[in-house]
């Protein structure tokens, strides 16, 4: 019976690997070059699967510009989904806040004004003044808020980024990336969706004065519902933007540009070279079981092993037929077992590139078995082991 479960697991495996690769092998997709993209540098990126399609001097440091504020943004929905603050909370605007320069939401000193329309003056207006309120109403300070940021941006991943305000205005030592600023846009995308939807919105009127959105791709392509623009002198025109078609949804940045129009044309050339050549696919939903285990010395015989998140992959369109997948488990695994215990890895490679390399892990709990039980198995295992 013992061998029969072994035997029984190589043809899971075998069943899986059917499952992603098909009868048949599809022909070789044809992908031309990435298209010349006239920027300091730039990314498009797979918020779902993390996988680039394409860059260029991605991780060189650069002025942000108002791109910053994605982060003051996002630390306020953060805020926002703890129960630390609320939409409706009033906010009262400082002078501080009222004097800061650049580009306004027109908030006025001395007066209060709600979390959610401060938090669309940043998103929509790219209000410098409803930054600095946000700012000053989450952390206390500017200052205090700064901290953090650059500590959310540790958090994230965004090795080659600091930042010293909440706006993005000019400093020496305020400086991010395209792939740190790609890797912020996925965050707020992925854990946040249901703010999201601002980033969306075109216009927006605070103080009888109505201010479009700078993103002028939301007019311009439906597909786009994000993210951010950028400009001082310093850093030239800048833009993060998101946009999903069908299923697939891809991050693009550009930084550096010589207009608002430069800009928009780059990223429209980089979310169009994505979605004309590239799909993104789900291959295992969080609890799918991928396979079913034996367990040794445990209260039950069999486990379901798979994965707990979802996993999805970038592949060039049409190549899902050409996917091989391989599951490794461990040679023996022996009760008790935890949910969440790694048994495994699962690999999915195309053309010989390794798209996924993950753990697979325990989905059901298997308590260590009784005394008889343990010894029996023991035996069984040891036969088993022999013949092998």
């Amino acid at each position: 019976m013992a061998l029969n479960s072994a035997f029984r697991t190589l043809s899971v495996v075998f069943v899986l690997m059917l499952a992603l690769t098909g009868k048949a092998m599809s022909q070789s997709v044809l992908i031309p070059s990435p298209p010349q993209i006239a920027g300091s540098s730039y990314i498009l990126m797979d918020p779902r699967s993390g996988r680039i399609i394409m860059e260029e001097n991605s991780h060189e440091r650069l002025p942000p510009a108002s791109l910053t504020k994605m982060m003051t943004a996002y630390i306020v929905e953060r805020e926002l989904d703890e129960g630390r603050i609320a939409m409706s909370d009033m906010v009262p605007i400082s002078v501080n806040a009222w004097k800061t320069e650049g580009s306004r939401t027109f908030v006025r000193e001395g007066t209060q004004v709600s979390v959610e329309d401060l938090l669309r003056g940043v998103i929509i207006q790219s209000g410098n003044d409803a930054s600095v309120a946000l700012a000053e109403f989450v952390a206390g300070s500017e200052g205090a808020f700064v901290d953090i940021m650059n500590q959310q941006a540790e958090l994230l991943g965004m090795k080659d980024t600091n930042f010293v305000n909440a706006t993005g205005l000019p400093s020496p030592d305020h400086f991010s990336t395209a792939y740190d600023l790609a890797m912020l846009a996925q965050a707020i995308i992925n854990d946040y969706p249901e703010n999201y939807p601002l980033y969306a919105e075109k216009h927006f009127t605070y103080n009888n004065i109505r201010q479009p959105n700078r993103n002028s791709l939301l007019w311009r392509d439906d597909s786009v519902d994000g993210l951010k623009t950028g400009h001082t002198e310093e850093a030239g025109y800048c833009l993060v933007a998101s946009a999903k078609r069908n299923d697939t949804r891809f991050i693009a940045v550009v930084m550096g540009t010589n207009s608002s129009e430069a800009r928009a044309q780059e990223i429209q050339k980089m979310l169009n070279f994505g979605f004309r050549y590239y799909e993104s696919e789900r291959l295992f939903r969080s609890g799918q079981e991928l396979i079913e285990a034996r367990v040794w010395g445990g209260q039950a015989d069999q486990l379901s092993v798979g994965m707990t998140e979802d996993v999805f992959v970038t592949i060039p369109r049409g190549s899902r037929n050409d996917l091989e997948s391989t599951v490794d488990l461990d040679s023996v695994i022996k009760a008790p077992i935890k949910v969440g215990d790694e048994l495994g890895r699962v690999k999915v490679s195309y053309n010989g590139e390794v798209l996924v390399d993950q753990p697979v892990l325990a989905l059901t709990e298997v308590p260590e078995g009784g005394f008889f039980k343990r010894i029996w198995d023991a035996i069984k295992l040891f036969f088993v082991q022999l013949f092998q």
